[in-house]
């Protein structure tokens, strides 16, 4: 189980998506998919996590690369950086990275 934290009386965990992010949007394969738009850097399986829920993502398919160039992190589509990094447009516009 994740760590619990006191914040002003109330118990919170550390969960995938926390904070600024807004929360789970949904999951794309394993990986958790923020309101935000980026990807959570949490280790969890987002499948296990959800109870197989997939939310609004697709459950079975995992981040795949583009061919188009274009990767927006809720498409479930990918960038490759030129030093290899793989990575995520958030709706923002900035770069979310994916972890290995």
């Amino acid at each position: 189980m994740g760590a619990a934290f006191a914040f002003n009386g109330v118990a919170t965990a550390n969960e995938p998506c926390s904070g600024r992010k807004g929360g789970v949007n949904h999951c794309q394969g394993s990986t958790f998919i923020c309101n935000d738009g980026s990807v959570s850097g949490s280790k969890k399986d987002c499948r296990s996590y959800m109870g197989g829920a997939s939310l609004m993502g697709s459950a079975t398919s995992e981040m795949a690369p583009t061919a188009t160039g274009s990767c927006p992190c809720a498409s479930g589509t990918y960038c490759i950086g030129p030093r290899g990094g793989h990575f995520c447009i958030t709706d923002d516009g900035s770069k979310s990275y994916l972890k290995k």
